[in-house]
């Protein structure tokens, strides 16, 4: 996009189409590596906890984080998931949200299909122009309930990487500006998809490899600690 240095959904499926998909959201990936105080917030060993409670494992490594960004006027985020993107296939995995603006109905709050999760698969349907894309592979939503979420500045949430959701258009001449990070379980296990991976790291990877490498995705959480 003129104007920004920001990585705009190079992994997630959606550069075709720009001058549409340029108008959804910017997205600088990995922050966590470059800036110490995201740093400080992602791979907090409290959150490691958290996202291990909540999804069952002994521990939490970080996949990656994103900032996610919407101009004023910007495109709504389509429907979709998170797990079939990224290189491991773990029906656990865990994504946290964080709101850096008020998320609102008017510029482009979350919305998700609750409990979907339960049934998804790792079918991609990708990020496309179309809303009801995902239900052309997850037909047994169509009819489902969305639920809205806006969120205060500085509030946050959880969600399970099968879970499908999507955010509204920003209907307003202020940004809105979100910080996520994906989490996997300690183990985690590559399937062959390079996602954020440089072709360096997936020269060295066979599938089936585990991904612990501790400068890449560091174990930020491990009951094993508290033994």
């Amino acid at each position: 996009m003129p104007g920004s240095d920001a990585k705009i959904g190079e992994d997630d499926g959606i550069n075709k189409d720009s001058d549409y998909y340029g108008k959804v959201f910017d997205q600088m990936l990995n922050l966590w590596q470059t800036n110490n105080a995201v740093k400080k917030i992602m791979l907090d060993e409290n959150i490691g906890k958290m996202v291990a409670d909540l999804a069952g494992w002994e521990g939490t490594r970080i996949w990656h984080d994103q900032a996610l960004i919407k101009r004023p006027w910007a495109n709504p985020t389509s429907w979709h998931l998170d797990t079939p993107f990224w290189s491991f296939s773990d029906k656990r995995a865990m994504s946290i949200w964080v709101a850096l603006d008020d998320a609102t109905y008017e510029n482009g709050c979350l919305y998700f299909i609750p409990g979907s999760y339960h049934t998804t698969t790792f079918e991609n349907p990708g990020i496309g122009k179309n809303m009801d894309a995902v239900f052309d592979f997850y037909p047994q939503f169509i009819q489902s309930k969305s639920l809205a979420v806006p969120m205060k500045a500085g509030s946050c949430s959880f969600h399970n990487g099968l879970t499908i959701h999507g955010a509204g258009a920003n209907m307003t001449n202020g940004f809105r500006r979100a910080m996520t990070c994906a989490y996997m379980p300690d183990g985690a296990k590559f399937n062959g998809t390079k996602n954020i991976l440089t072709d360096e790291q997936v020269n060295k990877l066979k599938i089936g490899d585990l991904l612990n490498d501790e400068i890449q995705n560091p174990l930020i959480y491990s009951n094993a600690k508290k033994l």
